[in-house]
Parts: structure tokens; sequence; C-alpha cells
């Protein structure tokens, strides 16, 4: 059985020498294999939990899919050596007229990688079903300013193991309030990602126009690239981003944001989505 933690003795040592036993939680991280029709599609790395999220979000990141009737069904189809049903081997059976992709590329992604096993960048330039250049959302800084917080609080996964990232999908009201809509939590940043993409589909919330995806980590090229697949206008990251996921992001109408911390934030694309607070006490320093 697939699990999102366990438990593991370790020995605490200071820096005196002194010894002390406990136990402790541990992320769990194990290989999910995508089927397509009872072939075999990708593998990736990932925390077990919202498989089914996962790897449609994941689908809808390489363009496979972006609605929620291209998919048929979804089945856990592995056997385990004891003939138990293995959790680890998700089967997608997709939608009658929906193409099948090229099943020849094997895809094999890491925690810390989502697009390690493509052959080149332009392999994974996908075209999006939902351009964002013409979405015409602004924000207040104080309201991305707030997001990471509003993020840690609900990263239960961390807070017990110290040992996942997260993404928080935001969502304005009637009133232009950031309305927090869904939290994933995953060893890798892009399987977090993924999850609340797939979130979106399954939901039917997709294109997630208007839409602040908040990642824990960097601002990658994947992770803009995934943005991008699903509608969503602004990237926000509690750390650096790359110079190809700033690239790309300028190219696509993408608003990247970075080292959004401490109440300050650097808007790197997009800068037209952010407009002045209107309390200037709570105002985020953009340099």
């Amino acid at each position: 059985m697939a699990r999102i933690s366990r438990r593991w003795p370790v020995l605490r040592l200071d820096r005196e020498g002194e010894r002390r036993k406990r136990v402790d939680q541990l992320a769990g991280e194990e290989p999910l294999e995508i089927q397509l029709d009872g072939s075999s599609f990708s593998v990736t790395m990932r925390t077990p939990g919202a498989d089914v999220e996962l790897v449609a979000g994941f689908l809808v990141s390489e363009g496979v899919i972006w609605r929620p009737d291209h998919v048929h069904q979804m089945e856990y189809s592995g056997v385990t050596p004891q003939g138990q049903r293995d959790y680890n081997v998700l089967n997608v059976h997709l939608a009658a007229g929906v193409p099948t992709p090229d099943l020849t590329r094997h895809v094999y992604t890491t925690s810390s990688c989502g697009v390690c096993g493509t052959a080149s960048i332009d392999a994974v330039r996908k075209t999006s079903a939902y351009p964002v250049e013409a979405d015409h959302h602004t924000f207040h800084p104080d309201q991305i300013a707030a997001l990471p917080e509003r993020l840690r609080e609900r990263q239960e996964v961390f807070q017990r193991t110290g040992g996942t990232h997260a993404a928080a999908i935001f969502v304005p009201d009637a009133s232009g309030a950031l309305q927090l809509r869904c939290v994933r939590e995953d060893v890798g940043r892009h399987n977090a990602v993924d999850k609340v993409v797939g979130w979106a589909l399954r939901t039917g919330e997709l294109p997630l126009t208007g839409a602040v995806l908040q990642v824990s980590g960097r601002a990658s090229f994947e992770l803009v690239q995934k943005a991008a697949m699903a509608g969503i206008p602004v990237l926000s990251a509690v750390s650096a981003p790359s110079a190809l996921a700033v690239e790309t992001a300028k190219e696509l109408g993408l608003t990247v944001i970075g080292f959004n911390r401490d109440e300050r934030l650097n808007v790197y694309t997009g800068a037209h989505r952010l407009q002045p607070a209107p309390s200037p006490d709570r105002v985020a320093e953009i340099h």
C-alpha cells in the first residue's frame, strides 16, 4: 500500500556528541506508472495521495487532455507479487475520439524534475488550449504577498515531515478577494502543481482564468509551462525563477513573481497585472 508518510527510527546527535534516539516522519516517495489504455506512458516519482488528480494534471500539462470529458475512466491496474492491487500503476482510458499521444517517449520524471525524460526543450513547448495573454485580471501587491503564509498554514504533510513542496490555487471572488480553492503537497514541486491542475480539471474549473498559482519553491520552466496549459495567468514563488522560466513566461504573456516572502516580491514578467495597493502601510515592495 502506497503511503503519504512513514515513521522511521533515527539517531539524533548534537555538536557535543550527545546521542538520542527518536522516531521521525518521512515523506513518502514511490513510483507511479501512468498508462494510457493499458500501454505505459510515463513513470513519475511522487508522494502517494491524490493520484488521480496528479495524472489528470500531468496529462493536461502534456497537452493530451484539457476537458473532463476527455477521460473515460481511471483505475489502478497493477497487481503486486502477492496478488494484491498495486496502487503504483494507474491506467487512463481516454474518451472516444481523443488522440493517443506518442507512447514511444516513455517519460521518466524524478521528484525534482518534471521534464527530465523529454529529449529537448522544443518537445515540451506545448500549445495551450487556454491562452493567458488576454487575461486582464489585476491584483494588489499586498494580496499576492499574503499568499505564501496562507499556503504554509495548509501544508499539513510538510509540518509532519519537513520534506514536501506545496502548490495552491487562489481565485478572485466577486469582490476581487483571492479565495483559496485547492492545496496539494508532494515531494516533487511539479507533482504538487499537477495535482492542483488535475483537481481543477476534475471539478470543471479549467481554464483557471484570473487565478494565481502559489508554490512553495522556485519557479522553473516546467511550472510556467504547467500554469500556461491550465490557463493560469500568474505564477508566484517564494524563491527564484530560472531564466528560461522568465523568458517563456514573457513569450506567453504570463506573470512570474519570485522571492515572494517577508512582504516583498519581485515581478519578472507581466507587471501590468500588479496594481498599487489601496493601503500604503501594507504595500509590498516591488523591486
